[in-house]
């Protein structure tokens, strides 16, 4: 893609006109200012975005946030709504870690009384939330016990005495989504899971416990339980290699199908199904399954992070409990309903390194949320801010109640791993007041903030496209890192 192929469409829209290329079926929009413009046009991700725009049954238009970079078929930080029942699914569209997203936590705690207890808040979390590549959790279950947890996600967790109401209350989805099918998820699928309930995993996940270094909106933030100066931890994490095998899985099986269809695609990556076949309907129901395991395993980090609060706090400071805000999934195809040219339409809106972002009034937020918009939840780069936003009407306008997800990446893991020595930036972050805990240098210079765009530069453009409204800026002051 070449700057001479987009047309700006405002300060931070750029199209890819329909007429690029001919087998795109509708224009492909993106979000950025002038140098996530030039990050984008350093890889292959507009051509990704264009390409996603030939998919059958796609409306209006292919989106990309402006933390878009290069992914597996789709690019990440892409957006893509295809017709209900008539269009595709895809599970490229979705990604291999379904339902990868964040939940942020809120305390009463001031960063002055946590300060003094900081290193031990910091190997407690380390110590009682199992991270890393291939670590196995404190939660081992069955095969009749994870496909309860497929059927139920959180709802699993409340059963079991490690939830609470509010909790669901205060997930996207309640915590589960209708319609999973344990028998519709591979056997290999549930090997990979025996052990991997409450666990971080490795690569970009995070539990991070951070500061509120300024709010930008009192109401939604004060709605949030949100206040300058205060401790708040967040989690990063996914599916595990369960929504890892489910999606090599369909892949593979919609690979082996998609000519019986009829479907041309100029990227074998972005093979899909029509929503209406027997594979598509698969497909829904199997993610479903391991975006609710997702919605479980970070309830019961939840839990495992109160134990750590209470075991490094207790007696030392008063009101040391920990409490939700919200949970949001950046990797996930939902059955929605949004105006398309003027009328309503069931669509299937696959995020991809996006997030739902509804305004004001939806049915589907908790009645505290309901008149402020939903919670959006934006981590930083490890060592940089992080961001909680709220969604907008603009969102539901312009994106289908969509908006970013994260920074973004810059370079590949292995250019990281190349460019930075994480001995150098472990004491670096350490000496900017971060504390890490981290399984491995490699791991954690692959995840140097170098590697990724500027976030504040991100929300900056999502706040003033309209697609989200800034309310607090985050500052990380520990980091556990797989």
């Amino acid at each position: 893609m070449k700057p001479g192929d987009l047309k700006r469409l405002s300060p931070f829209l750029y199209e890819i006109p329909k007429a690029h290329r001919s087998d795109m079926r509708v224009p492909a929009r993106f979000y950025a200012d002038a140098e996530l413009l030039e990050a984008a046009l350093d890889d292959k991700s507009l051509d990704q975005l264009a390409n996603s725009a030939t998919l059958p049954g796609i409306v209006a238009y292919a989106l990309a946030m402006p933390d878009i970079h290069q992914g597996y078929g789709f690019p990440i930080g892409g957006v893509v709504a295809t017709a209900v029942p008539d269009g595709v699914i895809s599970p490229g569209g979705v990604g291999y870690d379904i339902n990868c997203g964040v939940r942020l936590l809120g305390t009463h705690l001031r960063r002055d009384e946590v300060a003094p207890y900081l290193d031990d808040l910091a190997t407690q979390l380390q110590r009682n939330c199992p991270h890393g590549v291939g670590r196995g959790g404190r939660f081992p279950l069955t095969q009749k016990q994870l496909e309860d947890v497929v059927v139920n996600g959180a709802r699993w967790a409340l059963k079991q005495g490690y939830a609470t109401e509010t909790d669901l209350d205060r997930t996207e989805e309640n915590g589960r989504i209708a319609g999973a099918d344990p028998g519709k998820i591979s056997a290999r699928a549930y090997e990979r899971a025996r052990d991997q309930l409450g666990t971080l995993g490795a690569g970009n996940h995070f539990i991070e416990v951070d500061v509120v270094d300024e709010i930008f909106d009192e109401t939604a933030a004060g709605r949030m339980g949100l206040f300058p100066g205060q401790i708040v931890a967040q989690i990063h994490c996914g599916s595990r290699g369960f929504g890892h095998q489910v999606c090599t899985d369909y892949v593979a099986r919609f690979q082996r199908v998609v000519h019986q269809y009829n479907i041309q695609l100029p990227d074998r990556e972005l093979v899909c199904a029509p929503l209406s076949s027997p594979e598509g309907q698969d497909y829904l129901a199997a993610m479903k399954g391991a975006a609710n395991f997702a919605f479980c395993n970070r309830q019961l980090l939840t839990h495992l992070i109160r134990g750590s609060f209470a075991d490094a706090l207790a007696g030392k400071v008063d009101n040391h409990g920990v409490y939700q805000i919200y949970d949001i999934a950046h990797n996930m195809a939902k059955i929605e309903e949004h105006v398309v040219d003027g009328r309503r339409m069931t669509v299937c809106v696959h995020r991809k390194g996006a997030t739902r972002a509804f305004g004001p009034g939806s049915p589907v937020l908790p009645d505290v949320y309901r008149d402020i918009g939903q919670p959006v939840l934006v981590p930083g780069s490890m060592g940089t801010a992080s961001w909680v936003l709220v969604g907008t009407e603009g969102s539901m306008s312009q994106t289908f109640g969509s908006t970013c997800h994260g920074a973004g990446r810059m370079m590949s893991r292995s250019q990281a791993k190349r460019q930075v020595q994480g001995g150098d930036l472990r004491r670096d972050l350490e000496a900017r007041g971060i504390r890490v805990r981290a399984g491995s240098l490699a791991g954690l210079a692959e995840e140097a903030p170098s590697a990724y765009k500027d976030v504040d530069r991100v929300i900056e453009v999502v706040h003033g496209a309209g697609i989200a409204r800034k309310v607090a800026r985050l500052v990380p002051v520990a980091v556990v890192k797989g």
